[in-house]
């Protein structure tokens, strides 16, 4: 063992701290994303009323108000550009006309809408700005944003 130069003993601990290292980074974002699907599973009924708060806040679409928003199927997880944990859930939107707008006229205005909220992981919490995307399921969604689905 003496004509083994040390430098190899630092390169080779080196290595073996590098994959530690890495399977440990691996080990926490998949802790990170089961952690977000059962937060998920276990606040589902508030996040519709949290969706149609934070949408009707922003004043869109024009001439509409909005009634109700109602999952309508399972969240699809997916990790946006940056990394960050997204949840597409696909919902049915209703409106009803505002009362002189241009849209009280419009027979289409009461009618379901499907659509996908947008829900993004941050601190260890669900949250959403109201972001919906019209006519698109969550798989549609996720190719259209450039996200990346995390598989069960």
């Amino acid at each position: 063992m003496s004509d083994v130069s040390p430098w190899w003993w630092v390169a080779a601990g080196a290595v073996l701290v590098l994959l530690g290292g890495r399977w440990l980074w691996h080990f926490g974002r998949a802790v990170q994303v089961e952690r977000a699907r059962e937060l998920f599973r276990l606040q589902h009924e508030r996040f519709e009323e949290l969706v149609l708060n934070a949408a009707a806040a922003t004043g869109k679409p024009r001439g509409l108000t909005w009634a109700s928003c109602a999952i309508t199927g399972a969240a699809v997880l997916a990790r946006d550009a940056a990394g960050g944990i997204l949840a597409l859930v696909p919902v049915e939107v209703r409106f009803e006309p505002e009362a002189g707008s241009d849209m009280e006229a419009n027979p289409l205005a009461r009618e379901p809408r499907p659509a996908t909220a947008v829900f993004t992981f941050a601190k260890g919490h669900w949250h959403t700005d109201g972001r919906v995307v019209f006519n698109l399921d969550p798989a549609k969604a996720a190719a259209t944003f450039g996200t990346t689905v995390i598989e069960h």
